[in-house]
């Protein structure tokens, strides 16, 4: 077999990753046209159809998701050992991307990296955000973050953050109107927050330790969000309790603003960790990276 295109090669990995001619070639900067008559070209040389075409769309054939899952690895590696030479050519340079939810987010990854990058102009960051646990590895992430606990066993953790403590808090004039909560189980008796994520299928169910065994409650009131920042401000509004990370709300406990309730029975979750592939190692920018997020108690 002749030899085949490596940048066709590359580009029929973004097209099976994208499932889409359209986000390709925005992606690498050509025409739809001309990625398409280089997928044409690709298969008739491997003699094999590796893109099933149709009105929605485009999607991997069998032996295409083959070819994607061999080749993907071998080209990241390429990345990264192309990337590793920046420390010959002077300041660490890349772009990375870091999958995050909004909270370590606004309080770990902005206020470290901002700082950083003043230095390093040649260092560039994309931070996603969102509560889906994604496979870093298959939608091109450099990192991600999650509690310590929830980092698969194959990845590089690097603890960012001490252990999280939450809280459930409401407004005094609140519980003035309902008698504090004296355990997890009295909740049914309240107008409480509700925290929607899609890593958990539906309404987060809050968590407790009581008596040390770990249990779970449904709540039920008015409100339904998708990140803590909406959360405590429907708590401050007087809308009834709600779940959130003790860093969000301490300002407004120590202002009156909020009390604490049920406080025995909170959990302290694993701090924040940034995962990554193993081979990330081997950039100086990534290496930058992850010394500024490192946590120093």
């Amino acid at each position: 077999m002749s030899r085949i295109d490596l940048n066709n090669l590359q580009s029929f990995i973004v097209v099976a990753r994208e499932r889409s001619f359209t986000r390709a070639a925005a992606q690498l900067g050509v025409s739809q046209s001309a990625l398409s008559h280089s997928m044409r070209a690709l298969e008739t040389k491997l003699g094999v159809r590796l893109l099933a075409r149709s009105t929605r769309g485009v999607a991997p054939t069998e032996a295409g998701e083959r070819l994607l899952l061999n080749l993907s690895g071998h080209f990241e590696g390429i990345e990264a050992e192309l990337a590793s030479l920046d420390e010959f050519r002077g300041a660490p340079s890349g772009s990375f991307r870091i999958t995050a939810f909004d909270h370590p987010a606004d309080t770990v990854l902005w206020p470290k990296l901002s700082k950083l990058l003043r230095d390093y102009p040649a260092i560039s960051v994309e931070i996603d955000v969102n509560y889906v646990l994604v496979d870093i590895v298959a939608e091109r992430f450099d990192a991600g973050v999650r509690f310590g606990d929830q980092v698969a066993k194959d990845m590089i953790a690097v603890r960012i953050a001490p252990d999280q403590k939450i809280v459930v808090v409401g407004t005094p004039e609140y519980l003035a109107h309902r008698p504090p909560p004296a355990s997890p189980r009295d909740l049914g008796r309240h107008d409480c927050v509700n925290l929607r994520l899609p890593t958990r299928g539906g309404l987060y169910e809050w968590e407790f330790i009581d008596e040390g065994k770990p249990i779970q409650v449904a709540v039920r009131g008015q409100f339904v969000f998708s990140n803590p920042n909406q959360l405590l401000k429907a708590a401050l509004a007087g809308f009834g309790l709600a779940y959130v990370p003790e860093d969000m709300a301490i300002e407004h406990i120590a202002a009156g603003r909020l009390t604490k309730v049920l406080e025995a029975y909170c959990p302290t979750f694993p701090g924040y960790h940034l995962y990554y592939p193993s081979r990330r190692q081997s950039s100086p920018g990534f290496i930058l990276i992850v010394e500024a997020l490192r946590y120093k108690p």
